[in-house]
């Protein structure tokens, strides 16, 4: 949950409480008159007991919202360690293959999909050069190009969960689908 959306969420929740606060308030008053103390209406205090039951509502709301707020920041964090795991790993992968910094640089964004020519640029090398260290990344990495070398990265992530406290991911079968 993004936080200018909780904070309009719990501002809405302040306004009414206010509208719950005047509710029970009026409801309060109109029970404690001295006419209404000798002789009680069924109205108010169905009244009073609607705007109680408001409050009860808001409560459970606002609730709610801690908790929702509580699960958004924990799947925020995990999500945060998968990241830096599954960086991690290709880091740990790369040191395997014995990549040079120029050929992790090239190998990292080809993986993330960046062709030949936005490489050169954003290295501000040539094509050539780049060519070159693909070729060497698939070579050491012993694929054929970048699809096979993003699917073998895909392959590790699918293959054991990244975060240490998550069960093992349940094996496909023929009978299932992607």
């Amino acid at each position: 949950m993004q936080k200018s959306a909780l904070f309009w969420l719990w501002l809405l929740l302040v306004v009414q409480v206010s509208c719950a606060t005047f509710f029970v308030y009026d409801a309060a008053a109109d029970w404690s008159g001295a006419e209404q103390a000798a002789n009680p209406s069924p109205y108010n205090a169905l009244e009073l007991l609607v705007a109680l039951a408001l409050f009860g509502g808001l409560l459970a709301t606002i609730l709610q919202i801690r908790a929702l707020a509580r699960r958004h920041q924990q799947i925020n964090r995990q999500l945060d360690v998968a990241s830096g795991a599954f960086a991690q790993m290709i880091e740990q992968q790369f040191d395997d293959w014995h990549l040079s910094a120029a050929e992790r640089d090239v190998a990292l964004l080809a993986i993330k999909g960046l062709a030949v020519a936005e490489i050169a640029t954003l290295r501000q090398t040539k094509e050539g050069t780049v060519k070159a260290q693909c070729a060497a990344v698939y070579r050491k990495a012993g694929v054929t190009g970048r699809l096979q070398l993003l699917s073998f990265f895909i392959e590790e992530l699918l293959a054991e969960p990244l975060l240490p406290d998550q069960p093992d991911p349940a094996p496909l079968t023929s009978s299932q689908s992607l």
